[in-house]
C-alpha cells in the first residue's frame, strides 16, 4: 500500500512542498511516481519520514540527516537513539519553560515597581535553554528561508544573536499583551505589530503575502511553534496565526 504526497502531507503535518523539496535533495525519494507525476509514499518511506521530522525537531541539519541515514543503522536501533535525544530535548524544553515563565514575572515584577527587569535578573539568565540555531531550525517547511536565516545567524556575533532572540521573545510578550487585553486579532494596535513583523521577514529576504500567510499557519501546525508560544500564554499561537491571516487578507485585498 502506498499513500499520494497529499495524503502525506496531511498525516505528517508536513507540506507537499517539503516533501518534494527532500526529495530533490535525495534525503525522500518516493516510492513511485504516478502517471500523472505525482509522488507516492510507501511504509518505508513514511518511517523514513518519521526520523527526519524526529532528528529535524532536535536541531538536526539536512546535510547531517543524510549522513545519519546513509548509514543505514537497525531501524529499533535507530529510534533508540532517537529516543534518548528526544528525553534529552525534553529537558531542553523544560529549562526553556522555566526561563520564559521567570522572564513573565520579572517583567510584571518591573512595570510594577519601576526598576530595571535586570535589577532582579542577570541578562545572561535571559538565554538559559535556547540555542542560537533554534529559530531557523524550526522553519523546516520553508527551506528557502530557513537557508537565508541560517547564512544570516552565521555571520553574526554572540551578541547580535542573543538581541535577536531577546527581540523575538519581547514580540511576542507584546503580542499576548494585546491579547490578554481582549484586542480581536484584526485590531489595528495588533495588526501593527503584524506589519512589524513582516517587514522583519522582507528584510531577510522577498516574502510574498500567500507565504506569509502560510508562516501564519505554522504558528499552530509547526509543533516548535506552536510550545514556544503556548509557553508564553495559551492561545498565542493561534492568536498570531489569526492576526496575520488578517494582515494577509487585508494587504492582498489592497493589490
Amino acid at each position: 500500500m502506498d499513500w499520494p504526497i497529499a495524503e502525506v502531507a496531511r498525516m505528517s503535518g508536513v507540506t507537499a512542498r517539503t516533501l518534494r523539496h527532500y526529495d530533490e535533495i535525495g534525503l525522500l525519494p518516493p516510492a513511485r511516481i504516478g502517471a500523472n507525476g505525482h509522488r507516492h509514499y510507501g511504509e518505508r518511506e513514511l518511517l523514513r519520514l518519521q526520523q527526519i521530522l524526529v532528528l529535524r525537531a532536535l536541531g538536526v541539519g539536512l546535510p547531517e540527516i543524510g549522513l545519519v541515514l546513509a548509514e543505514r543503522i537497525d531501524e529499533v536501533d535507530a529510534l533508540r537513539g532517537h529516543h534518548r535525544r528526544l528525553l534529552a530535548e525534553r529537558d531542553r524544553l523544560d529549562a526553556l519553560a522555566g526561563t520564559v515563565s521567570r522572564t513573565i514575572a520579572e517583567l510584571e515584577q518591573s512595570r510594577k515597581d519601576g526598576t530595571p527587569m535586570t535589577a532582579v535578573n542577570r541578562p545572561e539568565n535571559l538565554f538559559e535553554g535556547i540555542r542560537p540555531a533554534q529559530y531557523q531550525e524550526t522553519l523546516r517547511d520553508f527551506p528557502e528561508h530557513a537557508e537565508e536565516v541560517a547564512r544570516r545567524v552565521a555571520a553574526m556575533s554572540p551578541q547580535d544573536v542573543e538581541t535577536a532572540q531577546r527581540e523575538r521573545t519581547a514580540q511576542m510578550i507584546l503580542l499576548a499583551d494585546l491579547m490578554a487585553a481582549g484586542h480581536p486579532a484584526d485590531a489595528e494596535p495588533v495588526q501593527v505589530r503584524i506589519d512589524a513583523q513582516y517587514r522583519a521577514l522582507t528584510a531577510l529576504r522577498p516574502v510574498s503575502v500567500e507565504e506569509y500567510r502560510a508562516i501564519g499557519r505554522s504558528c499552530v501546525d509547526n509543533e516548535a511553534w506552536r510550545a514556544a508560544y503556548e509557553t508564553i500564554a495559551p492561545g498565542l499561537a493561534a492568536y498570531q496565526r489569526d492576526a496575520i491571516e488578517a494582515y494577509a487578507t487585508t494587504r492582498s485585498a489592497r493589490g
